[in-house]
């Protein structure tokens, strides 16, 4: 069954596949973009975050922001961090000590028709970033604007950890210094991704018909089939297929 479902993304095009150690010409996360009638458009993100990553989320805002196509902007969240449920059209950004189960981050994202992302999620794992290793500016910074990245339609540059940093948060490293922000090629990604316009929008407050209501939980039990990756390799990607094109799409990034 598991095999099955990867081979039906994959024909899909429902998941993007990279090869270890190179930078990937197109780095669309399995062509997830938000619908939309017009560009630039602006996305919310729902701030259920502590004070500790307020300048994380606010650095990740801006940077983001900088794209041609699209804009974000920080709004007031009302979500439990321990679920992280995003209202329709919104991201909810959010932090916990979600406990020893080995991720550091999670990106989540809402799919309907197959292609059009609904709602986001991202989950911040203070278990692991309040220790010495993780409890860096650097390292927030570089997980906050990846997992965002990821409820943007972006997927990795990279995903090699130990080889020398491309300059982007979308590139996996053992040395966050000099891949905290997006580079050149992320924006030119989103412009590929959004240069198209659609006949309907899924973002804001827009109810949209046969949208998933399910949320990824914390744990893989909610998460779906794993279709890439792995613990050892440092990310995995998972999808729970809810039928009728309807999916709930996560990218872990383990600790």
């Amino acid at each position: 069954m598991r095999l099955k479902l990867l081979a039906a993304l994959l024909a899909a095009g429902l998941v993007a596949v990279l090869s270890p150690g190179i930078a990937s010409a197109n780095h669309s996360w399995g062509g997830y973009h938000w619908a939309r009638t017009s560009n630039p458009f602006t996305l919310k993100l729902s701030d259920n975050v502590t004070s500790t990553w307020d300048s994380s989320l606010a650095s990740t805002s801006s940077d983001w922001t900088a794209s041609s196509v699209l804009n974000t902007t920080i709004v007031p969240g009302s979500a439990n961090p321990r679920n992280c449920k995003a209202p329709l059209g919104q991201v909810s950004v959010c932090n916990a000590a979600y406990g020893n189960n080995g991720w550091l981050g999670i990106a989540s994202i809402s799919i309907t028709g197959g292609t059009h992302i609904t709602k986001g999620s991202v989950r911040l794992n203070d278990t692991y970033f309040n220790t010495p290793q993780y409890n860096t500016s650097e390292w927030r910074n570089l997980v906050t604007c990846q997992e965002v990245g990821h409820t943007l339609g972006l997927d990795h540059q990279d995903e090699t950890f130990d080889n020398p940093n491309l300059g982007t948060c979308m590139d996996y490293t053992n040395d966050p210094s000099t891949n905290q922000h997006p580079n050149n090629h992320d924006y030119d990604q989103l412009v590929a991704i959004y240069s198209h316009l659609d006949t309907s929008t899924t973002v804001g407050a827009n109810a949209v018909p046969g949208a998933p209501g399910a949320t990824a939980g914390n744990s893989p039990d909610g998460w779906g089939h794993s279709v890439a990756g792995s613990r050892a390799s440092g990310h995995s990607t998972y999808v729970r297929d809810l039928g009728e094109g309807n999916l709930v799409v996560t990218f872990v990034t383990w600790a």
